[in-house]
C-alpha cells in the first residue's frame, strides 16, 4: 500500500459555513467528515449537520495548526452581538455511580437537592485578553437535570450568554459537585435565537467528547481545583502551537496527571507514575512467598509499572504490601461490558478447573490423569454443577457464579468446548510434522531461529555447567536428514533451524528441580528445511548442567522405529514443548507485550498533553492494558499465582522473564522485520516484497505479519507528516521529546543506556518508533494470544510443566526405569501437567483467548480519529480498506494448498493476523491493544 501524501496543515483556522457568530465562537469542523458509526459506539446519536470538539481523554487527531493569523477574527467577534449558547451535558448511568440511584428506583423528590446544583460548567476563551494580556474570565454556568427517557443516560443543561469578542472556546471546564464520580461522556453547544426560550430551535455547533471520569469535588487535585477537570475542544496541538489563553491549561491537566509521587493511589486518582516490581511478593503471609524486586537493580533489571504507593512489607522492606486491589488511574479501568464479561469468563473458567476436580473427588493436586480416555472427556460430556461445599481449595472464589449460572436456562452443565486443533485432528500433537509446523504457525512463532554455525556451542561459562559444545553431532543430524547433504552444506543453504532453550534455562535447572513435582533441562531441538518449506524434526538435545555431587548429563533424542527410542522421544519432545509454554508465556507473550508497553503508556500520559497529535495517535493502542496487567499482578504472575502453580520455572518464573529482558529485548529488535532479520528468518532486499527476502517463504506468521506491519507504518506515516514537515518540527516538541526520554530513562530505565534506542530527529524515525509501538500493542500481542486455547487448550500439544525427569537420566532411577518400561503410556501421563495444572491452564486459555463484546480492532471505524481533516480521514479510510483487503489475501493463503503450513487435511488454518473478528474464541482479531 503507497503511502498518502499528505500536504502540511494550514496555518489559518477555517470558517465554519453556516453563520458567521458560529465561527466566531467555536473551533470548526468539516460537517462532511462527521462518521455515524462511531458516534453510536460513543454515545447517542448526533444530530445532522453537527459538527464536533473533543475532549481531553478522547483520542483524536486534526488537522489545523494553530492560528497565527486570528487577528480578523478576533476583530470581527469584538463587533459581534452576544450570542445565547446552550450546552447539554450527557452523563452515562454506571452500576453503582453517579445517578445509577435514579433509575428507577427512587422518585424525583428524593433528589431535589442535586438538581441544578451538581454539575458546574465553564466555557474557556483560547485567546488571552487583548488589553492585559491575561486568559479571559470563564464563562459559568449551572446545569440542571431534564427529563430523559434514555435509561443509559442522564442529561443537564446549562445556558450562557457569550459576550462579543470571547473569541474561540478552546475548552470546557466541569465541576462535579455530587458526592461520587460521574462518567461524563459529552458536552453539546448549541446556538439559540433570542426569542428561543425552550431551545426548540437551537441550531447545534459543537459535540466535546469526554467519555471520562470526573471525580466529585470533594477529592484532590493537583495544578487545578479538586474535582474540576478541563477538556479541550477537537484540535489538536503541537506544545509551541498551542493558543495564548489554553497555555496553562494544558500545562496544569499534565501536572495533575504526575502527581506528586508521594502517598498511596486511590482507585478514584488519574494519576500516573512509575515504580519497579516490588508487588508480586507476599512475604507477610507466607515465608515461602518472598521474591526478589524485579527493576532498579543489575540482577534483574525490568520495565516499570504503575505506581499504587502501599506501604512496605513488614518482613521485608523492599516489597509492597498487597491489600486490596493493584490501583490503575481511573480512565483506565474496563468499560462495564468489559467488566461484566471479564468477570463471568473469569469464574466460569474457573469452575471449568473446579468442576473435574471435584467430580474425580480429587484430594491430591499432583494427581495426574488416569488415561487419555479422561483427558478426552473434558470435552465430551457435560459435569454437572458441584454444591459450594464440594469446591474444597476454591470454596471462596465461586459461590457467586454458581448463583449466576443457575439462574439461566441451560446452565446446569459445564464443559470445556474442544479446540480447534483437536476438531481438525484429534492425533495431531504426536505427529512430528505439526510440533515442527507449529513454530512458524502456532502461537510462539517468535522462537525459531536460523542455525548460522556448527557445532553449537553453549555460551555459559563450562567450569560451572559443563562442556560448550552441543552433543548433537554432523554424524546424528547428517543420519536423520538421510545423507541427502552435509550439515555443513546445510548450514551455507540456510536448511537448519532451531529452538535454543538451552543457555536461558540452564541456569535454572538444579534450582527448579529443587522443588516438588518439577523438573527441568536445557534444550536445543533441530529442524530441516525441506524443498517444499515445511520443517522436518530432526533432534532434540537435554541437557542437565554440571553440580558439586553430578556431572553434566545430556542426551540426544531422534525418532525411531525402535519402539523404547520412540517413546523417549515422545517424553523429550514433551519436555521441549514444557520449554516453549514457559518461554512464550513469559517472555513473548508477557514481557514483549503487556510488560514492556506499560512504561509507554505512563510517559504518554505524563508528558504528552491529552490535546498532543501524538498522544491522540496513540490512545486507542493503550486501551485495557493498564488494568489487565494490574490483574495479572494479581492473581498470574504473583508469587504462587497461576502462572508459578502451573508452569515449569514455578517460583523464578519472573525471574526468568528479567533474565530474558536482559539479555535478549532491545526496542529497534521490537519492530517485526528486525526480530526477522536478528533470529535469521529474513535478509533485507530492497526487491523483495516488504524489503525482505524471508529464509522460509511459507511462514505464516511473518507472511501475514509483514501485510500488518506495513499497513500500520503506512497510516503512522500518512499521520505524522501531517504535523512533522521536517527535522526541525520535530526538534521543537518538548512534550514528544520529554515523552521519548522518560521511556528510555524511566520506563525503561534499566537498559537506558543499552542499544537499539532511536532518536526522534525526523518524521521517519518518529513514524518508525510509533509504528513499533503499536505493532507491539496490537499485531504482536494478537500472534501470542488469541491462539492459546486453539493449540493449547489441549494439554498434551502444548503442556505447560514437565513433572519427571527422562527415565533414562543417569544416575538412572531403576524403580522409575522399570515403569516406563512396564508402561510408557502411563509414564508420559505422569510427565504431564497433574488434572489441577491442566484444568487450571485450559480456564486460563479460554478466558485469554476470548474477545469482550467491546473489542476494538486494528483499523476499525469505531476508533477513526476524532478530527475534522480530510486528509486525515482519507489516509485512515484507506488504512481500514487496506486491513479489510488483507483479511481476503488471508482467506485466499489459507486455501492454497501450495502452502503447506497453513493448508491440508487437519490443519488449523492460520488465522491470528485476521485483523477483525466477532466476541468470544474465535482465533482470530487484532484489536488496537493489549486488551487481555
Amino acid at each position: 500500500m503507497s503511502r498518502p501524501q499528505l500536504k502540511p496543515p494550514p496555518s489559518h483556522a477555517h470558517t465554519c459555513c453556516s453563520t458567521t457568530t458560529r465561527s466566531l465562537l467555536f473551533l470548526p469542523a468539516s460537517s462532511s467528515l462527521v462518521r455515524p458509526s462511531s458516534l453510536l459506539t460513543l454515545g447517542r446519536p448526533r444530530r445532522r449537520g453537527q459538527t464536533a470538539i473533543r475532549c481531553v481523554s478522547s483520542p483524536a487527531a486534526g488537522s489545523e495548526e494553530p492560528s497565527s493569523g486570528r487577528s480578523s477574527s478576533v476583530a470581527a467577534a469584538s463587533a459581534m452581538a452576544a450570542v445565547r449558547v446552550k450546552a447539554v451535558a450527557t452523563i452515562k448511568v454506571t452500576v453503582g455511580g453517579f445517578l445509577s440511584s435514579l433509575r428507577p428506583s427512587r422518585a424525583i423528590d428524593d433528589v431535589k437537592d442535586l438538581i441544578g446544583r451538581s454539575l458546574y460548567l465553564e466555557l474557556v476563551s483560547s485567546e488571552l485578553d487583548a488589553k492585559t494580556g491575561q486568559e479571559k474570565p470563564t464563562l459559568r454556568s449551572y446545569a440542571h437535570r431534564v427529563a430523559d427517557n434514555d435509561e443509559e443516560v442522564v442529561t443537564y443543561e446549562a445556558d450562557f450568554d457569550v459576550p462579543a469578542g470571547f473569541g474561540a472556546v478552546g475548552a470546557v471546564l466541569v465541576t462535579n459537585e455530587h458526592r461520587t464520580a460521574m462518567l461524563l461522556e459529552d458536552v453539546n453547544l448549541s446556538s439559540l435565537a433570542a426569542d428561543d426560550d425552550d431551545g426548540d430551535d437551537a441550531a447545534p455547533l459543537l459535540t466535546i467528547r469526554c467519555n471520562s471520569y470526573v471525580q466529585p469535588k470533594c477529592g484532590d487535585g493537583v495544578g487545578a481545583a479538586p474535582g474540576k477537570r478541563v477538556f479541550f475542544a477537537n484540535k489538536p496541538y503541537l506544545p509551541s502551537q498551542t493558543p495564548a489563553g489554553l497555555q496553562s491549561y494544558r500545562k496544569k491537566d499534565l501536572e495533575q496527571k504526575r502527581g506528586n509521587g508521594r502517598g498511596q493511589r486511590k482507585a478514584t486518582d488519574r494519576i500516573y507514575d512509575y515504580d519497579v516490581y516490588n508487588d508480586l511478593a507476599d512475604p507477610d503471609n507466607d515465608a515461602g512467598k518472598a521474591r526478589p524486586v524485579l527493576g532498579g537493580n543489575k540482577q534483574f533489571p525490568y520495565p516499570r509499572r504503575c505506581r499504587t504507593g502501599r506501604p512496605p512489607s513488614s518482613k521485608d522492606p523492599k516489597t509492597e504490601t498487597r491489600s486490596g486491589d493493584n490501583y490503575v488511574p481511573r480512565d483506565e479501568a474496563f468499560s462495564e461490558v468489559k467488566t461484566l464479561q471479564f468477570s463471568v469468563t473469569t469464574l466460569r473458567s474457573v469452575l471449568h478447573a473446579a468442576v473435574p476436580a471435584v467430580q474425580s473427588t480429587l484430594i491430591d493436586p499432583n494427581l495426574g490423569f488416569p488415561s487419555f480416555f479422561v483427558v478426552d472427556k473434558l470435552f465430551e460430556d457435560g459435569v454437572k454443577l458441584p454444591k459450594a461445599d464440594q469446591l474444597g481449595f476454591l470454596h471462596g472464589v465461586v459461590p457467586r457464579l454458581l448463583q449466576i449460572l443457575r439462574d439461566g436456562p441451560g446452565d446446569q452443565v459445564l464443559l470445556f468446548d474442544t479446540p480447534a486443533n483437536v476438531q481438525k485432528d484429534k492425533f495431531a500433537w504426536l505427529r512430528d510434522e505439526e510440533f515442527a509446523r507449529e513454530t512458524l504457525a502456532g502461537i510462539n512463532p517468535y522462537a525459531i531461529e536460523l542455525v548460522r554455525e556448527f557445532p553449537l556451542k553453549s555460551k555459559l561459562d563450562p567450569a560451572v555447567y559443563g562442556p560448550a559444545e552441543s552433543a548433537i553431532t554432523a554424524e546424528i543430524l547428517e543420519r536423520q536428514m538421510g545423507h541427502s547433504m552435509t550439515v555443513a552444506e546445510a548450514v551455507k543453504q540456510k536448511r537448519l533451524f532451531m529452538l535454543d532453550y538451552h543457555d536461558l534455562f540452564l541456569p535454572y535447572v538444579h534450582k527448579i528441580r529443587e522443588l516438588e513435582h518439577t523438573t527441568m533441562y536445557g534444550s536445543r531441538t533441530i529442524f530441516f528445511l525441506s524443498d517444499d518449506c515445511t520443517l522436518r524434526l530432526l533432534a532434540i538435545e537435554l541437557t542437565r548442567p554440571a553440580s558439586p555431587t553430578q556431572p553434566q548429563w545430556r542426551r540426544v533424542f531422534t525418532s525411531s522405529t525402535d519402539t523404547t527410542e520412540s517413546w523417549l522421544w515422545r517424553m523429550a519432545k514433551s519436555h521441549v514443548r514444557a520449554h516453549d509454554s514457559g518461554h512464550h508465556e513469559l517472555i513473548s507473550h508477557w514481557l514483549r507485550t503487556h510488560c514492556a508497553v506499560e512504561p509507554y503508556i505512563i510517559a504518554a500520559n505524563r508528558q504528552l498533553s491529552e490535546m498532543h497529535p501524538i498522544y491522540q495517535l496513540m490512545h486507542p493502542h493503550f486501551r485495557y492494558t493498564m488494568r489487565i496487567n494490574a490483574l495479572a499482578r494479581t492473581a498470574l504472575i504473583n508469587a504462587g499465582g497461576i502462572i508459578e502453580l502451573s508452569f515449569s520455572p514455578q517460583k523464578y518464573s519472573m525471574e526468568l522473564s528479567s533474565v530474558a529482558y536482559d539479555q535478549f529485548w532491545r526496542f529497534d529488535t521490537e519492530a517485526l522485520p528486525a526480530d526477522l532479520i536478528r533470529r535469521g528468518m529474513a535478509e533485507e532486499d530492497p526487491k523483495a516484497e516488504h524489503g525482505l527476502k524471508l529464509t522460509i517463504k511459507d511462514y505464516p506468521f511473518a507472511n501475514d505479519g509483514l501485510l500488518i506491519w506495513d499497513a500500520i507504518k503506512s497510516w503512522v506515516q500518512a499521520y505524522v507528516s501531517r504535523f512533522y514537515p521536517d527535522a526541525g518540527s520535530l526538534a521543537g516538541d518538548a512534550e514528544l521529546q520529554a515523552f521519548w526520554t522518560e521511556v528510555r530513562t524511566v520506563g525503561h530505565g534499566d537498559k537506558k543506556d543499552a542499544p537499539g534506542w532511536p532518536t526522534l530527529d525526523s518524521p521517519e524515525s518518529l513514524a518508525h518508533a510509533l509504528t513499533t509501538m503499536i505493532w507491539v500493542a496490537s499485531a504482536h500481542h494478537a500472534a501470542v494470544n488469541f491462539g492459546q486455547y486453539d493449540f493449547g487448550g489441549y494439554f498434551p500439544n502444548r503442556p505447560s510443566i514437565a513433572r519427571t525427569n527422562m527415565p533414562i537420566e543417569e544416575p538412572v532411577d531403576d524403580a522409575a526405569h522399570a515403569a516406563f518400561q512396564d508402561n510408557p503410556d502411563q509414564a508420559l501421563r505422569e510427565c504431564f501437567p497433574s488434572q489441577v495444572q491442566a484444568t487450571l491452564v485450559m480456564a486460563v486459555l479460554d478466558l485469554l483467548s476470548t474477545h469482550s463484546p467491546d473489542e476494538e480492532y486494528l483499523g476499525g471505524l469505531e476508533t477513526a480519529p476524532w478530527n475534522d481533516d480530510a486528509a486525515v480521514q482519507a489516509a485512515y479510510r484507506q488504512f481500514n480498506a487496506r486491513l479489510k483487503e488483507i483479511e481476503g489475501i488471508i482467506d485466499a493463503r489459507n486455501t492454497d494448498r501450495r502452502l503447506k503450513n497453513r493448508c491440508g487435511a487437519g490443519i488449523v488454518p492460520y488465522q491470528l493476523m485476521k485483523p477483525f473478528s466477532q466476541a468470544g474464541v474465535t482465533g482470530k482479531g487484532i484489536p488496537n491493544s493489549t486488551s487481555i
